[in-house]
């Protein structure tokens, strides 16, 4: 099973549930975004607006010792705002905020560059938020580059409390003959109990009988925050605090990495115990358990390994929710905690805890990391003194922050060997001095031509754009990394990142080849985007031919292997029902496909939740036996592939309305052998879309895909997404609710009323009984996609013919 089997199997089941904790987000008090070194207001790609610095009143007078730089040389998965100005600092600057008192999170963003000749690996800094020390002689370009692969940009979060009378200043110190640097600040007031407990709640130890408070006036330091058997989720699908939540998978350790069920239909129910801003329900939802086997779960612990600075004490908050149906009471999973090989506390038992089914709970340990450890390790073990209903442990998200020492200290090393560290050179040679000093000459200077600059630059690109021919056409948040809570993305070194990849397989472009084509990725041009990335209209040959561009999220090992399996897979496959592959791009560590333009979108922008005018049956009929067709290919070739996402999104629509399969990066080949029947995998997929068979077996065969497609032929006739959360349980599940309505003879009350009027019966009839039966549970009951094709063939014939027959009347 792949550590990351899940993911794209909850993604829509989790958006398609954002609608509903929107009451459940907490309203900040305060709420900065600060984008230093810009001289406007910006809008990030997740829609936030960020205020300038220059000028601004939250930089004290001591700003003359900095200046802002535009546009630094950034690799092209970073998001541009707040990245793409920066404010480099040459002596001590700060910033002062009047804020309310109380918690709040400080997120320091940078984007290590070079900056007018200023190299990054030359930039060291402290940095200070009152009496604490958040960074001490801190190398961003250190940090993101101890990240295999390397990563671009990073984002280090604290919480500091801000008393009464109180301004929260920010100072940004170099090291000797070196510089600092800042992209961004963001401050957001957080509630005062969300982490700190106060005197008479003391936390004890792991492993000691000592005592510890937690109090506001002890500053933290997110080191790690994980949504554990989910996916990633963004500031925005947090609780109003902007937190970021990112996938466990990397810090599993051993073979034994548990399983990741699909989420179930019981609704969170927050408590005062546990309010709203706790975590979002995003994160109570998924979860890791240690697996249905009893035998295996009695000879293994659920493990997770972190990297954390020796000589600090931690703050370890593990989230628990009980939403398996099928534990209703205490005693039936009960576990141990174990933190650094002591148990932190035992027979956690989640019902008992939080009070029942639904409700969420978290449990607070107080680690503490001597010098010489670096390693932070949790395990879960299910007790075996006593019998109970289920050997299991379950985990579903986790905070660790590392807790300042007694002098206000929370900085750690530096990763890596430091060989470039100014201060070990003991001396800063005059002709470094003397660039220093000139550098504050030329800002003033460079502040009177920048103007000029900035006119002749647009004048060069409006030529080079002219004589290139390139046409007028009609960033989502990057997969963050493996650095301890820095949040990282992007990328570095102008390298491959595709290794081992034949060239003659398709058409290789240079990173400026589609910068060009797309005019730099302009949001202007993005004709779509998901999880994956963005999806760009863009032209190549000298403007002549339009092209649909998918870039991908450079930093996600997932996106890897599928960017791979893609360029493998299309290069090889050539079908009228199959979106074809030109070409791709593996240029500065970027993940760039290049397809066909297929101009009209997916079918689903065809069917609900669009302005676009509904299809026709006839239409409907034409489009779903073009995609049966590219998959029947697929699974009659000599060397069968099993496409395993098939879904609306991923069937495209041409100008003339031909259907077109696409997205092959989580196909694979199938049986290789007569002698089997299914190859046995990890389970991939879309929510709501994945066979059930394959789901409780992990055993994949073309069946699977049929079945996908039957979920494709319902949402055909219903035009309604194939999962909505919000509805009654027994219509959550178009599959589900659709077999039941043709078992009870009432299909007709769910299909679409557009199809109401000037479908034949028979057609229609037709039409349902092929998709009943490739919904079927069993793979046996299912038929082949050239059954499919011919079934769908006689669907449009009764169509035609009932058609002609109503013609022939009319002129009689």
């Amino acid at each position: 099973m792949s550590r990351r089997s899940y993911s794209s199997i909850f993604l829509l089941y989790l958006l398609y549930l954002l609608p509903s904790i929107v009451s459940d987000v907490n309203l900040p008090s305060d709420l900065i975004l600060l984008n230093c070194g810009a001289s406007s207001t910006k809008t990030s790609g997740d829609g936030r607006k960020w205020d300038a610095d220059v000028q601004s009143k939250f930089l004290s007078s001591n700003s003359i010792n900095s200046t802002s730089a535009l546009e630094p040389q950034q690799g092209n998965s970073v998001s541009q705002v707040p990245y793409n100005t920066a404010r480099v600092i040459f002596s001590s600057v700060t910033y002062v905020f009047p804020l309310s008192s109380g918690p709040k999170f400080v997120r320091l963003y940078f984007y290590p560059s070079t900056y007018f000749n200023f190299s990054p690996s030359e930039s060291f800094f402290s940095v200070k938020a009152n009496d604490y020390t958040l960074l001490r002689n801190f190398s961003a370009f250190l940090t993101v580059s101890a990240v295999q692969p390397p990563v671009g940009s990073l984002i280090k979060e604290f919480i500091v409390t801000v008393w009464d009378n109180q301004f929260l200043n920010l100072t940004f110190s170099p090291s000797p003959g070196s510089f600092a640097f800042i992209n961004g600040i963001e401050i957001v007031s957080i509630p005062n109990n969300l982490y700190a407990r106060g005197e008479d709640n003391p936390l004890t130890y792991v492993g000691t009988d000592y005592f510890f408070n937690l109090e506001n006036s002890t500053s933290l330091e997110t080191v790690y925050r994980l949504n554990v058997g989910g996916s990633d989720i963004s500031g925005l699908n947090d609780t109003g605090l902007y937190r970021i939540w990112l996938d466990d998978s990397d810090y599993i350790f051993g073979q034994q990495y548990g399983v990741t069920p699909l989420p179930s239909n019981v609704p969170i129910r927050y408590t005062k115990n546990t309010p709203p801003y706790t975590a979002p329900e995003l994160v109570y939802i998924t979860f890791r358990t240690m697996g249905p086997n009893p035998w295996v779960n009695m000879n293994y612990n659920l493990t997770w390994n972190f990297s954390v600075d020796a000589g600090f004490n931690y703050l370890v908050r593990l989230h628990f929710c009980e939403t398996r149906m099928e534990v209703t009471k205490i005693n039936q999973v009960v576990f141990h905690v174990l933190i650094n090989n002591q148990t932190a506390e035992h027979d956690v038992d989640v019902i008992n805890l939080s009070g029942g089914k639904g409700i969420p709970t978290y449990r607070d340990y107080i680690v503490w990391v001597p010098e010489g450890i670096k390693s932070l390790w949790l395990a879960l073990a299910p007790n075996l003194e006593k019998k109970h209903a289920y050997n299991d442990a379950f985990l579903n998200g986790l905070e660790i922050f590392k807790l300042n020492n007694s002098d206000g200290n929370l900085a750690g090393p530096n990763p890596g060997p430091l060989v470039s560290q100014p201060q070990e050179k003991h001396s800063v040679s005059g002709d470094r001095t003397t660039e220093i000093h000139t550098w504050r000459v030329i800002v003033i200077i460079g502040a009177v031509c920048g103007f000029t600059f900035s006119l002749l630059c647009a004048v060069c690109f409006f030529v080079s754009r002219k004589k290139g021919k390139v046409k007028d056409f009609d960033e989502t948040r990057t997969k963050t990394s493996g650095i301890p809570f820095s949040y990282a993305s992007g990328s570095i070194a102008s390298k491959s990142l595709v290794s081992g990849l034949p060239s003659n397989l398709c058409r290789q472009f240079s990173i400026f080849e589609i910068e060009v084509a797309t005019s730099c990725f302009v949001e202007d041009h993005v004709i779509g985007s998901g999880g994956f990335g963005k999806v760009y209209k863009g032209y190549i040959d000298d403007g002549l031919t339009p092209v649909a561009i998918k870039r991908l999220h450079s930093s996600s090992k997932q996106g890897l292997r599928e960017f791979k399996t893609e360029i493998n897979m299309l290069s090889m496959l050539r079908h009228v029902n199959l979106v074809a592959l030109i070409g791709y791009c593996d240029d500065q560590h970027e993940m760039i496909l290049v397809y066909e333009y297929v101009s009209r979108g997916t079918l689903r922008d065809h069917l609900y939740s669009t302005k676009n005018s509904p299809l026709r049956w006839k239409q409907r009929l034409q489009i779903c036996i073009g995609a049966a067709k590219g998959l029947n290919y697929l699974h009659t070739r000599e060397e069968q592939i099993i496409h395993r996402d098939v879904k609306s999104t991923n069937i495209l629509l041409d100008e003339n309305w031909m259907a077109k399969v696409s997205d092959f990066g989580l196909s694979r080949t199938g049986p290789t052998s007569v002698f089997q029947s299914h190859v046995s995998t990890a389970v991939k997929g879309s929510y709501g879309y994945v066979d059930p068979e394959y789901y409780r077996r992990r055993q994949l065969t073309a069946k699977s895909d049929v079945y996908s497609f039957g979920v494709v032929l319902l949402e055909v006739l219903c035009a309604r997404p194939c999962i909505i959360p919000g509805l009654s349980r027994q219509e959550v599940n178009l599959a589900d609710w659709a077999r039941r309505c043709h078992q009870r003879g009432v299909i007709d009350q769910i299909v679409d009323p557009h199809l109401r009027v000037d479908t034949a019966p028979a057609s229609l009839k037709k039409f349902v009984d092929i998709a009943y039966a490739c919904v079927s549970d069993k793979w046996a009951q299912r038929p082949t996609m050239s059954d499919v094709v011919g079934g769908l063939e006689l669907a449009l014939d009764l169509q035609l013919q009932e058609v002609m027959r109503r013609r022939s009347g009319e002129r009689k």
